[in-house]
């Protein structure tokens, strides 16, 4: 009944002393921890990955089975959590409910602004052992290592190009699909990428965010900016 009372109250007592994360009830505050610790007692029985929540064991076990039972009502995409699929509709609606309180920069997940925050904070606390580069994440660290090893592991069926990352495989796919999933709000423009299509907003904002240190012109893509540094390059050369 107590439980009851806090959601209808929206008090949240319970409260994470790692991260601030508030919760209902001590039970599902038990079970936070646990994704600070690395303890992860939940073990695939198929692959051997472990998990640090049952939930997360049995979300997981949809790759194995491919089941994807959520599936997006605008272009039929199919998910295999619930929560992807919540993330998923804001690319159609075009709503980033999760906002930057240092830039206002905003985001379609909370996940994606957490991250984003590491940059204004400057903490990249994973570190590469062979090359030193950091990063934010550690999954980054893992993904990046695939580099050095020249390992490959996301083959294209259609054409037999290898990836080192799974999102990338998806985004070539589209090659042969023809799918653009990516839709300007302003004038329908469709394209592959959500990058393409932030490029592409520009030209409705006339944003340009990458200016040059030299002269102050300004662009509204950062390769441009760069072709335009070569102009200085030139004409310092011809000083000399």
């Amino acid at each position: 009944m107590a439980s009851s009372v806090r959601v209808n109250t929206r008090e949240k007592p319970f409260v994470c002393e790692v991260c601030g994360k508030a919760f209902y009830q001590r039970g599902n505050l038990k079970s936070h921890l646990v994704s600070h610790s690395e303890e992860k007692p939940y073990a695939c029985e198929v692959c051997g990955k472990a998990f640090a929540r049952r939930g997360g064991l049995k979300s997981h076990f949809s790759v194995h089975t491919e089941e994807k039972p959520y599936d997006c009502e605008v272009c039929g995409k199919a998910f295999t959590r619930r929560n992807n699929l919540r993330a998923h509709l804001h690319l159609h609606s075009g709503e980033k409910p999760y906002a930057c309180e240092v830039c206002a920069k905003t985001f379609t997940q909370k996940i994606n602004m957490i991250k984003h925050l590491r940059a204004h904070a400057k903490e990249k606390p994973c570190v590469c052992e062979i090359c030193g580069k950091a990063f934010t994440e550690r999954y980054a660290i893992k993904l990046h290592e695939r580099i050095h090893r020249n390992e490959k592991p996301f083959v294209c069926e259609v054409c037999g190009k290898a990836f080192t990352q799974v999102g990338n495989l998806t985004t070539h796919m589209r090659v042969h699909t023809k799918e653009k999933p990516f839709v300007c709000t302003v004038c329908s423009k469709a394209f592959n990428t959500g990058s393409q299509l932030k490029i592409h907003l520009r030209t409705h904002t006339e944003e340009k965010p990458f200016v040059c240190e030299i002269c102050g012109k300004a662009f509204a893509q950062r390769n441009n900016l760069k072709s335009h540094l070569s102009v200085h390059i030139k004409e310092k050369l011809e000083a000399v």
